[in-house]
């Protein structure tokens, strides 16, 4: 690649090479040719006896269009402008026994609808296994600190306990229902079929002189040889470009689950309570040599909203098609549609780097917890005190003083809060002195975390992930720079 021209970061930089051989050129073009040979096997399988066999192998040998061919497309355009006859040129002059027969009663969106609904198949299937991989990964991770005791945040305040692992279950439940939007997305997704101009299938009616029979039977066996369930039974010129929408709503909702997952860890680490990974080489800064930057989940945010802002792409595009088509559709398609995918897939690469090895500081955590409990705890010391014959009425009077006392250390001297060693010194509370240290267990303050945690990852989480047992790795994913 030219270092004189623009390229897009998604493919040079950051998306993996799966994804970005799917939206290549070379496969782009190759598949318009499985979609001709195929159209030919179908229509010679219903009796148009033009489709000779010798036609149909020589396409057979000249699936995969080569570096040559691609070129001599893009001149042929130049003079034609018009990408698909450009191709069926090319692809002629390949295969001379069938130049008559390529593309024979079918219309651009033949090749060029039926290709990109194979590309959001195939994209699918790469996506998935990785938010698999994803779920799996942080479903141990929050196994493994379902009984860690750490403060919770409302309104980023603090609030009452949970743990680290019950933390972790609100991400996984996001990405769960992700996983179940994307593969009820790529179940739903069929082909346009052969559908002729303006999807009257005119053409075809025509070429098997008005056998109504047969023309369905060509629409179905060309889904049957592509590997589809069915092809849509209405379409216009193109496929519904609703489809679009539905497609690409899922990767924008995946967006915003990966986004605040991603935010959540940034602000964890600013606590010190937990990190990304980090490299032994890795550089923070420039000039600050401490520093620990969360650069993979920076990154994270970044594009997810970038992949949350292209399902408008799809929203306006089919919102404004007009009648059987238009071709306002064509050019955002190229950019909205790839882009999408090769951005969801960017995050789940990169979300899978972050799980395989997220970092937590426990002594961290428990240091916050001390400051904060304290104040937790004032209603437990208080049933505590009424169990020993206090008056609540009086024994809230005196914490609410003793707690303002500590505030106000905390607050106005910057000194550590001193609740308990106030609560110790006073005689008032002497009953209850030698239940302190067990009123102030964390471990007491988190509820059921730890019971709803293993529950949710063994049953929910197993149930979920059990047709994908085959899929699950433990693959480290190197982050691209």
């Amino acid at each position: 690649m030219s270092n004189d021209t623009y390229a897009t970061p998604l493919s040079s930089r950051y998306a993996s090479k799966e994804m970005s051989q799917i939206f290549s050129l070379r496969n782009r073009f190759s598949t318009w040719r499985k979609l001709w040979y195929n159209l030919a096997i179908a229509e010679k399988s219903l009796g148009l006896s033009v489709v000779t066999d010798e036609a149909i192998e020589q396409m057979s040998k000249h699936l995969e269009i080569t570096d040559e061919e691609i070129e001599a497309a893009k001149k042929e355009e130049a003079i034609v402008r018009h990408d698909v006859m450009a191709h069926v040129h090319v692809f002629g002059e390949t295969c001379p026994a069938a130049a008559g027969i390529i593309h024979l009663g079918a219309t651009s969106c033949y090749v060029t609808d039926n290709a990109d609904l194979i590309f959001l198949r195939d994209a699918y299937d790469v996506l998935i296994p990785k938010l698999v991989n994803v779920i799996n990964r942080l479903a141990k991770f929050a196994l493994e600190y379902k009984d860690l005791p750490v403060l919770g945040w409302t309104h980023f305040q603090p609030a009452q306990l949970t743990t680290v692992g019950k933390r972790a279950t609100l991400w996984l439940q996001e990405l769960l229902w992700d996983l179940r939007n994307m593969q009820r997305a790529r179940d739903d997704i069929g082909l346009r079929g052969v559908k002729g101009t303006t999807g009257t299938q005119a053409s075809f009616l025509s070429l098997f002189h008005g056998d109504h029979d047969k023309v369905e039977a060509l629409d179905e066996k060309v889904v049957e040889l592509l590997g589809f369930e069915y092809a849509y039974p209405c379409t216009g010129q193109t496929y519904s470009r609703k489809i679009d929408i539905d497609a690409l709503h899922p990767l924008s909702s995946l967006g915003a689950s990966c986004h605040k997952m991603a935010t959540d860890i940034r602000l964890l680490a600013n606590l010190k309570e937990m990190e990304e990974p980090f490299e032994k080489s890795q550089i923070g800064s420039s000039a600050m040599a401490y520093k620990r930057n969360p650069m993979r989940c920076e990154r994270v945010c970044s594009l997810s909203r970038h992949l949350g802002s292209l399902y408008q792409d799809a929203f306006q595009t089919a919102s404004v098609q007009w009648f059987e088509r238009t071709l306002d559709d064509s050019a955002i398609r190229r950019i909205s549609i790839p882009e999408a995918f090769l951005t969801a897939d960017i995050l789940l690469s990169t979300l899978l780097n972050i799980t395989s090895g997220l970092v937590v500081y426990p002594k961290v955590i428990e240091r916050r917890i001390k400051a904060e409990l304290p104040f937790m705890a004032t209603e437990n010391i208080i049933m505590a005190m009424v169990e020993q014959g206090a008056s609540r009425q009086e024994c809230h009077e005196e914490i609410r003083v003793l707690s303002h006392q500590a505030s106000a250390v905390v607050k106005q001297e910057g000194g550590d809060n001193d609740l308990i060693e106030r609560i110790k010194s006073t005689d008032y509370f002497k009953p209850i002195w030698s239940q302190l240290d067990k009123l102030l267990d964390p471990s007491t303050f988190v509820g059921r975390a730890p019971q709803q945690t293993e529950k949710f990852v063994n049953v929910t989480v197993a149930n979920a992930l059990e047709p994908y047992r085959s899929l699950i790795n433990e693959e480290h994913v190197q982050l691209a720079v």
